[in-house]
């Protein structure tokens, strides 16, 4: 009798971590069929987002850039200027610095994290398997108000200071719509290391037959968050590879630069 209830027991857990499993990528399957379909997300290329941050009241306009091919930028125009940010050429990774206005190379580990994170474009769980990445459905929590389905993600490990660090983050999908709607992750380097990054995704909208969120808001869980509000968004953009080159100084520009620290 005890055996036969120590096999009901262990084939119930087996049947349910099955099913739970499956289940995950139910609700994964359901938001790309439910956004335009898997042949239609398979076939983007590219992206090309026009926004304004709303930075305490300012309106700042940005403009984002991601390429099947890893070539990625984000533009700011602030002042009068146009400054490039996390600009990667499919080899370099780049960014003009505020104070100088000079563009500089980012360090070597921070080049290689970011190389990991082109296999997201243009989602992270599109072919999830083919990337090495694992999803695990935890069950359900809410989020402003709506209980979600919450799924964490596992991609390629990070390295931070020379050590492999995982790389997790949970998403939580409304259960009527199978969509993101949330995104927890944790912060690995910087001033908020440990604390929680936390974006949310809404006003889903459609492009060229893709529905893709029109609003988001990016900071610190239980800090509060930056909006960010979606004017455009062009799939497969034609884009000059020169954009995404790293700008090398010119003979003349390292001579006002040396006379000027003089």
């Amino acid at each position: 009798m005890k055996t036969l209830k120590f096999f009901l027991v262990a084939l119930a857990v087996s049947f349910a971590t099955s099913t739970y499993a499956q289940t995950a990528d139910e609700i994964i399957n359901n938001y790309f069929e439910n956004t335009g379909g898997m042949d239609a997300w398979n076939k983007i290329e590219g992206l090309k987002m026009s926004a304004k941050v709303n930075n305490g009241g300012m309106e700042i306009p940005i403009e984002i850039t991601q390429l099947k091919s890893g070539k990625q930028m984000t533009v700011i125009s602030f002042q009068g200027k146009e400054i490039k940010q996390g600009v990667f050429d499919g080899e370099t990774l780049w960014s003009t610095n505020f104070m100088t206005q000079k563009a500089e190379k980012s360090d070597a580990e921070t080049t290689a994290n970011f190389k990991n994170e082109i296999n997201d474009f243009p989602d992270a769980f599109l072919n999830y398997k083919d990337k090495g990445y694992t999803v695990e459905l935890l069950g359900k929590e809410e989020i402003d108000g709506t209980e979600c389905f919450k799924i964490k993600l596992v991609r390629e490990p990070l390295t931070i200071d020379g050590q492999q660090e995982d790389d997790i983050s949970f998403y939580f999908f409304d259960p009527e719509n199978f969509v993101p709607i949330g995104m927890h992750r944790e912060i690995k380097m910087g001033q908020a290391k440990g604390m929680t990054s936390e974006i949310t995704f809404s006003d889903y909208q459609e492009v060229d037959g893709i529905y893709l969120p029109f609003s988001m808001t990016q900071g610190i869980k239980g800090q509060g968050g930056q909006p960010i509000t979606m004017e455009k968004i062009e799939l497969n953009p034609v884009v000059d590879d020169k954009e995404f080159m790293f700008p090398e100084e010119t003979a003349e520009e390292k001579k006002d630069g040396n006379e000027n620290k003089n």
